[in-house]
């Protein structure tokens, strides 16, 4: 009795100490993307500057996170005023570990960031001091990327009016404090495919998009559904959001001629005039910016349709919005 209780006692020990070991590595020797950031510096031309802008407002939408919505008109549009100071909040009401504050990317929030230290943010979604980011910014899709696009987008940064702010800064639930510092990893840079392989393109767009990350359906912090089938829920102020299929299924875009989706998107734009609705308090209501990637240039959308119908098509029917009332 003595002898086994002496080794269920080594036993919980060896367990303890393990467990100490794993805590303390995951605490002081991650995240390790590799080499630390690269010294360079973007040339800031013209050219660079307005690719640069066309991607952080149009197609990455980095401009989208790094603002404040108002959720109280229709898609969330920015606040005039906010635009790339940061300080949207992404907390537990939405289903994250923590809460979440978008930083400050004008250059008063990042005029004493290297270009290789936002590069190597960007694409690993490791910060100068060496944290980690939390991955709602789709970090591991950017480190896919041609690098001369991100190049051009820290190049669009560059230009910004400085917009002072103090935002708290954000905070992951333990154990997911322990778990995001396991999540960075080394960018793996791809050259961006001719805009003539209109399916490779497009596939390289929806990526750059992050489109599955919301059109993949996710539970208890993991992707658990066939990707861009949708089925993702989403809180919003009078309801719950679930994406729509994105696949050429029925349930999908089986349906959708070309011209309907570029239309979809082009119906948002100042070109018609579109003016966001105010919202009651149980309409629906979706977190995709409309209006800021209506500004993508047609040809990009039409890759972008004709990669989403060369996919397999996956059944899923959703009911897009449940009302909370």
């Amino acid at each position: 009795m003595k002898k086994g209780i002496k080794i269920l006692a080594y036993f919980v020990t060896s367990l303890v100490i393990l467990i100490l070991l794993a805590v303390a590595y995951i605490s002081f020797a991650l995240p390790n993307v590799g080499d630390p950031p690269a010294d360079f510096k973007v040339e800031i031309t013209d050219e660079k500057v307005a690719y640069g802008k066309y991607l952080a407002n149009h197609v990455m939408v980095c401009v989208d996170c790094h603002s404040v919505r108002d959720f109280s008109l229709f898609s969330g549009p920015i606040v005039p005023g906010t635009e790339s100071s940061g300080g949207e909040v992404f907390d537990q009401k939405m289903g994250f570990p923590g809460t979440f504050i978008s930083a400050n990317i004008t250059p008063a929030g990042i005029g004493d960031w290297t270009d290789g230290e936002l590069l190597r943010l960007i694409s690993t979604g490791v910060r100068k001091d060496g944290s980690a980011i939390f991955p709602i910014m789709p970090y591991k899709n950017y480190g896919q990327l041609d690098v001369k696009d991100l190049e051009a987008i820290i190049a669009y940064l560059r230009t910004l009016d400085p917009i002072n702010t103090n935002h708290p800064k954000s905070k992951a639930d333990f154990p997911f404090s322990l778990i995001l510092k396991t999540m960075p990893e080394k960018a793996n840079f791809t050259e961006k495919p001719d805009p003539s392989d209109q399916i490779a393109y497009g596939g390289y767009l929806v990526n750059a998009a992050a489109c599955a990350d919301c059109h993949t359906k996710f539970e208890n912090g993991s992707f658990v559904g066939e990707k861009l089938a949708g089925g993702r829920e989403m809180e919003m102020p009078g309801g719950i959001l679930v994406t729509p299929n994105l696949t050429p299924h029925e349930s999908g875009l089986k349906n959708w001629t070309e011209d309907m989706f570029v239309q979809r998107f082009k119906m948002y734009s100042d070109d018609n005039n579109y003016v966001p609705e105010k919202l009651a308090p149980d309409d629906f209501q979706t977190i995709m910016p409309w209006v800021m990637y209506s500004g993508m240039e047609e040809s990009d959308l039409r890759a972008i349709y004709r990669y989403l119908q060369s996919l397999d098509p996956v059944e899923n029917y959703v009911e897009r919005f449940k009302p909370k009332s």
